[in-house]
């Protein structure tokens, strides 16, 4: 099956980029990257590389190699330009999150809104993590001209946690760990009919992940077609409940 992960030029997250993008392709799916202008090769947020601060809270080594594995792979080399998807050729779409400031291009595009748009109504399976679900709270239905995820459970990435970030790092980075105006969960909340019905939080996390062999520090949401995750924490369960949820639907055509 065809995954298509959008993504901005630069500083989208590491680990929620090339995490999903080898689960997937180890599981046999073609994995397509989509950039605002076709041919662009995206770069991840190089201080998730690096180090945030003094070298820490970047992403796992695990996470930077499968990222290394990706960009000698290829994968980058031929995006699609958002304007050429047509979603209607595509099985899957993921939407990755990330906190640097280049992700506004991606977040605040409303092309892209309009391709999830048309990709969210074939009901086929949609994984957004961390602020990649601002993405869908900014989605409209144009039936109803409310948030694609007015009716859906869903979390993201949790206000204690985005917060957390930026208080620690802002003396130093300025407003790096923040995107937009509003907080992330504020945002997502505000998109859903019942907010304290629909968003799901989880457990309380700060340091902790989930990895390739262990899932009791992630948590994901599933609804339906749709599987949301809160940080790059839960970036291997929530690639698996994707893939569960795409091998379980019919082949696109069928």
């Amino acid at each position: 099956m065809r995954v298509l992960i959008p993504l901005p030029d630069h500083d989208f997250d590491v680990t929620e980029v090339a995490v999903p993008w080898h689960i997937l392709r180890d599981a046999g799916h073609e994995v397509i990257f989509a950039t605002e202008s076709a041919g662009t090769i995206p770069e991840a947020d190089p201080r998730l590389l690096t180090g945030v601060m003094f070298g820490r809270m970047g992403a796992e080594p695990d996470a930077k190699s499968i990222y290394m594995r990706l960009v000698r792979s290829g994968g980058f080399a031929s995006t699609l330009g958002w304007n050429e998807i047509e979603p209607g050729e595509f099985d899957g779409l993921i939407l990755p999150g990330g906190h640097a400031p280049g992700m506004r291009q991606f977040l605040e595009s409303e092309l892209l809104q309009e391709k999830v748009s048309k990709f969210w109504s074939l009901n086929r399976p949609v994984g957004a993590i961390c602020h990649g679900v601002l993405v869908l709270a900014r989605t409209r239905d144009p039936a109803t001209q409310k948030s694609v995820l007015a009716l859906r459970n869903t979390t993201c990435l949790p206000k204690y946690l985005e917060r957390a970030a930026y208080f620690l790092t802002s003396w130093r980075l300025g407003k790096y760990y923040r995107t937009s105006p509003l907080y992330v969960e504020d945002e997502v909340r505000a998109a859903l009919e019942k907010p304290d019905e629909q968003f799901r939080r989880g457990n309380v996390i700060f340091s902790k992940r989930g990895t390739m062999a262990d899932d009791s520090a992630a948590f994901v949401v599933r609804d339906e077609n749709y599987v949301s995750a809160r940080w790059p924490g839960d970036a291997y369960l929530f690639a698996r409940r994707f893939e569960d949820l795409l091998e379980s639907r019919p082949v696109r055509g069928s």
